[in-house]
C-alpha cells in the first residue's frame, strides 16, 4: 500500500530540513574554525545565518527556506509609556519640535522622533525628565553607505539621543544583498550599543514581500537590533496587523516590535498592541491616548464649520 501524497510530502520536509540543518551547522563549524563568529535564526520557513570576524564585521551573510518558528504576543503595556511621539516632516519648526516635547513630558511618552537636526535642542528640552531622544537614520528612503549612516548615528549621539530608528538599505533587501543589508544594520546597531542606546530597524514593509519582511527581520535580530518596525510614514503605506503579526512571529518574544506610519486613533494602536508591537510610532500620540485639552474638547464650533 502506497503511503499518502501529504504522508510523502511531509516526510520529504523533514527530510530536507534535517540535510539543510545539517549543512549549515558544517558551514558554522568550519567558520568557526577560521575564527569566525555565526549566528543562526529561523522563522516563517526562511532561515539566516550570518558570520562575523573578530572585529564584529560581517563576512557571509545568507538565507535558505527551511522551517517555522513562533513568537509570543507581549502582555499588555502601558499606552503612553509605548508611544514615540514623532514629528519628521521637512517643514517642521523649532516651535513646532518645543511643543512635541512639552507634550512628551506632560503625558510621559516613551521618547519623541525627530530628524538629526533636532536632537540637540529635544535633549535640552527633555533634560531632567523620562522621556528619551530618539533620532532617525538614513531616513526616508534607507540608499545611504553604511559608512554614512554610522556617522550619522554618531553624531545623533553625542547631540543626545538616546534610541536610534535606521532605515534598512531597502534595495539590497530587495536583492537579497543579505551581506550588505547585515553590515548596514550591523553598523549602526554597534555604534548605538556602544553609547547604550536602543537601535530599531525600519524595514518599510509597504515595499517588500513577506519573504523579504521575514529575511529583513532575522538579519536585524542576527545583527543584535532591539526592533524591528514597519514605515517611515513617507511611502505607499504604514503599519498594518498583518506585518506586526508576521515580525512578532519572526523575531519571537523577546525582540521589540514597533508599529508605525498611519496610526491615528486609540482603536489603532490597540489593535498593533494586540498583533504583537511593544511601540508604537506616531504623531497624534495625545490623541490616541485621549488627552486632549479640555478647554479644546469645550471650544463651541461655528454652525457652517465642517471637519474633514
Amino acid at each position: 500500500m502506497l503511503p499518502e501524497t501529504n504522508t510523502v510530502e511531509s516526510l520529504v520536509t523533514i527530510i530536507a530540513r534535517e540535510v539543510l540543518n545539517a549543512y549549515s551547522e558544517q558551514e558554522i563549524q568550519n567558520s568557526i574554525s577560521q575564527g569566525l563568529m555565526c549566528k543562526r535564526d529561523c522563522a516563517s520557513g526562511m532561515c539566516v545565518t550570518t558570520c562575523f570576524n573578530k572585529l564584529g564585521q560581517v563576512v557571509n551573510a545568507g538565507a535558505e527556506r527551511i522551517t517555522t518558528t513562533v513568537g509570543v504576543i507581549p502582555s499588555d503595556l502601558s499606552m503612553a509609556g509605548m508611544i514615540d511621539h514623532t514629528l519628521l516632516k521637512p517643514d517642521t519648526t523649532p516651535e513646532k519640535v518645543t511643543q512635541l516635547c512639552m507634550e512628551a513630558r506632560k503625558y510621559n511618552f516613551a521618547s519623541v522622533c525627530v530628524n538629526p537636526s533636532y536632537v540637540k535642542l529635544c535633549s535640552d528640552l527633555l533634560q531632567g525628565s523620562n522621556v528619551k531622544v530618539c533620532c532617525v537614520i538614513g531616513f526616508p528612503l534607507g540608499a545611504t553607505l553604511p559608512e554614512v549612516k554610522v556617522i550619522e548615528a554618531k553624531m545623533a549621539l553625542e547631540n543626545g539621543a538616546s534610541e536610534l530608528d535606521m532605515v534598512v538599505n531597502i534595495g539590497a533587501l530587495k536583492a537579497r544583498d543579505s551581506a550588505l543589508v547585515a553590515r548596514d544594520i550591523r553598523g549602526v546597531v554597534a555604534t548605538g550599543h556602544a553609547a547604550g542606546a536602543l537601535v530599531k530597524v525600519i524595514l518599510e514593509t509597504c515595499l517588500l514581500t513577506d519573504e523579504e519582511k521575514v529575511l529583513g527581520c532575522l538579519l536585524s535580530k542576527e545583527a543584535g537590533a532591539d526592533f524591528v518596525k514597519t514605515s517611515t510614514g513617507f511611502s505607499t503605506g504604514g503599519a498594518t496587523v498583518k506585518d506586526i503579526m508576521l515580525m512578532r512571529e519572526t523575531v519571537g518574544p523577546g525582540m521589540g516590535v514597533k508599529a508605525s506610519g498611519g496610526i491615528s486613533n486609540r482603536e489603532d494602536a490597540e489593535k498593533m498592541i494586540k498583533a504583537g508591537a511593544t511601540r508604537i510610532g506616531a504623531s497624534a500620540g495625545v490623541k490616541i491616548i485621549g488627552a486632549a485639552a479640555p478647554e479644546q474638547a469645550a471650544t463651541p464650533q461655528p454652525a457652517a464649520a465642517k471637519s474633514y
